[in-house]
């Protein structure tokens, strides 16, 4: 489950990302642009802080979700 999230978050990023760039780049709404290229850089610092791997971390790396809780 963990998974999915994470690349939900990283494919959400990239179209902000393009998102932001077109507005920028066509002048359509400047601010709203930015605001996409700073939502999309918050999101793929999200997932690079939950992907690197800690000293006390199992095999798997990064913090461990459990799939299944309960």
């Amino acid at each position: 489950m963990a998974d999915w999230i994470l690349s939900v978050l990283m494919l959400a990023g990239a179209g902000l990302l393009a998102g932001g760039i077109y507005l920028i780049r066509t002048g359509k709404n400047k601010k709203q642009g930015v605001l996409m290229l700073i939502a999309a850089a918050v999101m793929f610092a999200n997932v690079a802080i939950w992907t690197v791997p800690t000293p006390n971390a199992p095999t798997g790396g990064g913090i461990a979700i459990p799939d299944n809780p309960g």
